[in-house]
């Protein structure tokens, strides 16, 4: 995954942490979950707000 995937990345996410409300959790933390996923391949410092915003409305998404 790259960080262009933001449905694929959200929904990961969402499968790992399904008990924890999205809403709760700061981009940071978020961050660092997205490099440790096992199919994410990007370089860390490409991601922005702009990018990170769409990935927590996927998860959002899917928590709801």
């Amino acid at each position: 995954m790259k960080w262009s995937d933001s449905r694929e990345i959200g929904e990961a996410l969402y499968d790992k942490f399904s008990n924890l409300d999205p809403e709760t959790v700061r981009f940071t933390d978020m961050h660092a979950w997205i490099c440790e996923l096992d199919d994410f391949d990007d370089d860390p410092q490409k991601s922005n707000e702009k990018i990170l915003e769409a990935i927590l409305l996927v998860w959002l998404d899917e928590y709801e």
